[in-house]
Formats: structure tokens, sequence, C-alpha cells
């Protein structure tokens, strides 16, 4: 019977990783906001500290059931199994929506990620001088590095080194509820690379991406769990100016102005601007798609909030669970 209650749990674990995936899948989404109102951030975040010194000597000592129990690998198995089912269904998909329908799937982004810097400006717990220069920061340096000429990455020759790098810097959203992986990699030029190679089943690429991602959450979550515990409020600060101003990146109508061959292959760099809808109909002869732009952009808005709401909803049950008092027989 216990077997049987084991399997039952594991397999909700699983369903818990599909919903984290398929947030982790869309720009804007968190799987960490998610693994938050399922219920298992704070085992999550306790598992990943868990890879310590300790845990490596009894890998390579052999002692694999005392690393499994430390570790608590088969709830990370379980986990990541959801994780990949999600993501391996949803690839295609998202590559095709970008492909066919891209200022939709944009202003769809454009909301998701809008309302997520409102989501995450609540983690904040006192703006004081400190937090708000670090707004102004994060808000520089993510316009900064959302004007920068858009990389359009060529899948042959892009740099295994930077995939790797991709999966680091991204899977580390997975920590930090409210900021988005796939966002991450929209900045970074490789979100389409990677759909693409999900979705072909590429596995070389798709393994450079999980080992960067391995070694982000083992290198990073500490620095990042000590930069949450000392300095939350300039780090939240921050990471939300950056979601706000990079939200030009996002922008759903854009015309490309100049455009450069890369010295090291066929990869591109664009140029781009932003125009108004009817500016870019105009500029570029192609339709705007203001009606179907507008409701995603809504759409992905009010998703956002109402998963909000839930997260909400369960912390503050959580909360009066924890209230209430014990009481003797």
């Amino acid at each position: 019977m216990k077997n049987k209650s084991d399997l039952l749990h594991y397999a909700g674990i699983t369903l818990r990783g599909m919903a984290m995936g398929t947030a982790d899948v869309i720009p804007g989404m968190s799987g960490g906001t998610i693994a938050f109102i399922t219920g298992i951030y704070e085992r999550l975040l306790n598992t990943i500290k868990s890879f310590d010194g300790a845990a490596v000597k009894l890998l390579f000592r052999g002692r694999f059931h005392e690393f499994a129990q430390k570790t608590n690998v088969v709830f990370l198995l379980s986990l990541f199994l959801g994780i990949a089912i999600a993501v391996f269904s949803l690839a295609g998909a998202m590559r095709w929506l970008l492909e066919a329908y891209h200022v939709p799937t944009m202003a769809f982004f454009f909301g998701l990620i809008f309302a997520s810097a409102f989501i995450v400006s609540r983690q904040v717990h006192r703006w004081s001088a400190a937090p708000i220069a670090g707004l102004f920061i994060g808000i520089a340096g993510g316009f900064a590095i959302g004007s920068l000429p858009a990389p359009e990455l060529n899948a042959e020759t892009i740099s295994w080194w930077f995939i790797m790098f991709s999966g680091a810097v991204a899977v580390c959203a997975m920590i930090l509820p409210g900021i988005s992986g796939s966002f991450i990699l929209l900045l970074l030029g490789t979100y389409s690379i990677m759909m693409k190679a999900v979705s072909d089943v590429d596995i070389p690429r798709i393994a450079l991406f999980v080992v960067g991602a391995a070694c982000g959450l083992i290198l990073f979550s500490r620095l990042l769990s000590w930069l949450l515990k000392h300095y939350n409020d300039i780090l939240i600060a921050v990471l939300m100016g950056a979601m706000v101003g990079s939200l030009n990146k996002i922008w759903p109508w854009k015309q490309t102005i100049a455009a450069h061959v890369d010295a090291y292959g066929p990869a591109h760099h664009h140029l781009e601007r932003n125009l108004w809808p009817n500016a870019y109909e105009t500029a570029t002869g192609a339709p705007a798609h203001m009606l179907e732009a507008a409701l995603m952009c809504v759409l992905g808005f009010v998703l956002i909030f109402g998963v909000e709401y839930m997260a909400r909803k369960i912390a503050a049950k959580k909360k009066d669970a924890a209230a209430v008092p014990f009481k003797e027989m």
C-alpha cells in the first residue's frame, strides 16, 4: 500500500512538473511561480541546495542509495519528467505561433511580461532609496540590452558554450517566482533556437542546454538564495526594472533598419526600431493585426494576474492553517 501511495505522490509531482514546464515555455510565465502555487517551491529549493560537497563525496564513493536520499533524486526525476513532457509537447506549437502569428504572439508575450513586472514588485518589502535606485538601474540596463542589435543566431553556427550559458542563466528563473526563463532566452536570442532544437529532438543541443542548466542550478542557487536573504528588496527591484526596461525588445511591431553578417559565420545581427501599428503597416506592407494583438496582450495580462491571485490565495490558506492553535484533547 505504501508503494502505491508513493507512486501516486510522485505522479502528482510529475503533474506539477508539467505545469511548470508549460510556464517555462511561455515568455513571461514563471515556472517558479507555478512551483509556489502547487506547494513544492520550498521543497525544490531545499533539494537544489542539497547538492553540496557531501553529496558529491557520496556519489563518487559509490554510496548511491545515500546520495539519492540526501538529494531527493526521485522527487527531482519526477519533477523534471513532467517539465520535459510539457516542453517537448509545446515547443513545436510555440515555434509555429512565432512564425505564423508573430505579431499577436509577441503581443501576448508583452502582456505577460508587463503584468509580471507588477507582480514582481510586490515582493519588495520596503521601497527605500536603495531599491528605488536598483529599479532605475534595472530599467536602464534592461533598455540597453533590449536596444542592442537583435541577434539572429544561426542554429548551425551557434557556439556550444553559449547554449550552456543560456541554460545556466535561464534556469535560475526557477528559483525566482515571477521571473521567466523563456524571457531570458528571448533577450539572449536563443529562444527560437532552443524551441527548434526541442521540436526537432536535437539531442546534442538539448544535452548542452541541460548540462548548462544543471550547472546553473548547482552553482547559482546558493548565491541567489544568499542575495534574496540579505538584499531581497534591491535584487527584486533590479529584476523588475530589467523587465520593464527590456519591454522594447518584446514590442510586436518592429522594422529592420540595418543588418550585418557576423564575421564568425552566417549569423546576422539586425538593428530594429519600434513602430506604432499604423506606421508598421506603411513601412513593412504587412498587416498590423491590431485587434488580435490587443486581445492577446490583455489575455496575457489577465492570465498572469489570475495565476498570481491563486498563489496569494494558497499562501493565505497556509498562513491561516499555521496560525490555528493546537488544541489538547
